[in-house]
């Protein structure tokens, strides 16, 4: 199957890769192109970014939480626009150990044969670009790296002394893009903001990527991208009729969800309704409950107040409704969050305590399923991801988890996964198709429906 197919990578964090793949995705929309966005990682901010100024929905490749075939997989299946772009996380050989690349960019590139373009900011130096330009291409034997975009560029001179630089080790510049503070995208917590329900956000980045256009040498991408090997077309996996219905908490409070896992529930037999814990007072008819992660602690206030939405959580719980959360969505199960100093009353289903920290807890994880739940009916290893600057505190000594974790924090002394009735929540993320876990799950919230 034939890709053209492009990777946006960084020499290290915070160099501008989301903002030029924006632009990059962008500019080839406007060249009459269907863009596919793809990010690194088990990110969720970057792929709303994506998702905006592409129109499509972004899905993650992430080697760890996927597996390599099943990212390769994912890649080919999804990629059915004319372009597919990709982009990297972190540094481009920085992955999951420091002595490898494994979960890397530069993996994901290996595994999908990526031509790659490499983003390096050029301010606070001028010759010595070239010997990190120079590094990157010789610290791998194949490091697909096919061009190069000089970004924070502080003058004409500065760009001169950098591309007399370059010209000495033959890689081919596309791109050098003028310091300019209009084009930085603002942060929050653990990165960039969601653009979910953000229509100021959206204009910024449409107003940064037209700025950047002017820099960048679209048509020699576009001759990059379309230089690509053909990839094994995957059988297309059989849709389940939807027999049963989950509803998704989707709002400013909670929005972390991977694409795959969503498409992957509705390939079960699922039928997914949408709905607000801030706003709405009614949970859609459902027979299942699936509250993802985000930043309930942002809108805490405005959650605590919806005593209809609380209530109704609760009961649907002890009723033994099907609910799996994760990360926000424990936060929100919990009894209160204490942020700044403030405590704000939450739904009251597990007896703890979610109280806001200034440290990150980010990590990988790794364990084992130690107690059968809504997503497993066996004893298994699992892997996935947290991040978030929350704790835990007066844990029920009574709580019961479903996880041992011997890589990540989790909850309590690295278990993960408390359950109370039918319902599982953790702080770690999960890919549903690195298991059965969505079958599963549809399948009690079938039994539910039945009873």
């Amino acid at each position: 199957m034939r890709i053209p197919r492009i990777v946006i990578a960084g020499a290290s964090s915070g160099v501008g890769k989301t903002s030029i793949t924006c632009s990059i995705i962008y500019a080839l929309k406007k060249q009459g192109y269907s863009v596919q966005p793809f990010k690194v990682g088990p990110d969720y901010i970057d792929p709303s970014y994506l998702s905006s100024i592409s129109q499509k929905e972004t899905y993650n490749l992430d080697v760890w939480l996927m597996g390599k075939n099943q990212l390769l997989d994912s890649f080919v299946s999804n990629s059915n626009s004319n372009i597919s772009v990709i982009e990297g996380v972190m540094g481009y050989y920085d992955g999951f150990e420091g002595n490898t690349n494994y979960a890397s960019t530069h993996h994901v590139a290996s595994i999908t044969e990526s031509p790659v373009i490499l983003v390096l900011d050029a301010s606070k130096t001028a010759r010595s670009i070239a010997a990190t330009a120079l590094g990157f291409v010789k610290f791998h034997r194949n490091s697909r790296i096919a061009g190069i975009i000089l970004n924070k560029i502080g003058s004409k001179k500065h760009e001169l002394l950098c591309k007399n630089a370059l010209e000495k080790i033959n890689i081919p510049i596309l791109g050098t893009i003028p310091k300019n503070f209009e084009l930085n995208l603002k942060s929050r917590h653990l990165g960039l903001i969601s653009t979910l329900n953000n229509d100021s956000l959206k204009t910024q980045i449409e107003k940064i990527s037209k700025i950047i256009l002017k820099s960048l040498d679209i048509k020699q991408i576009i001759k990059i991208l379309k230089n690509t090997m053909s990839l094994e077309k995957k059988s297309i996996p059989i849709r389940k009729k939807a027999e049963t219905t989950i509803a998704v908490a989707l709002d400013t409070s909670f929005n972390f969800y991977y694409q795959d896992n969503l498409e992957a529930l509705q390939r079960e037999g699922a039928n997914l309704k949408f709905f607000s814990p801030v706003k709405d007072k009614k949970i859609p008819t459902c027979d299942g409950l699936y509250i993802g992660g985000g930043f309930p602690e942002i809108l805490s206030g405005l959650l605590e107040k919806n005593q209809t939405m609380k209530k109704t959580i609760k009961k649907l719980s002890e009723n033994h409704l099907p609910i799996y959360a994760e990360c926000g969505g424990l936060m929100y199960l919990t009894k209160s969050i204490l942020s700044d100093n403030k405590r704000y009353k939450m739904v009251g289903l597990f007896d703890a305590e979610t109280k806001m920290t200034n440290k990150m807890k980010l990590n990988y994880t790794k364990g084992k399923i130690i107690q059968k739940n809504l997503i497993s009916k066996k004893l298994h290893n699992i892997q996935g991801h947290e991040f978030h600057y929350s704790q835990l505190d007066s844990i029920s000594a009574d709580s019961k988890f479903a996880y041992d974790l011997e890589i990540g924090e989790g909850i309590k002394k690295h278990q993960d996964g408390m359950i109370e009735y039918n319902t599982l929540a953790s702080y770690g993320h999960l890919y549903f198709d690195s298991s059965n876990y969505a079958q599963i799950f549809v399948k009690n919230c079938l039994n539910y429906s039945r009873r």
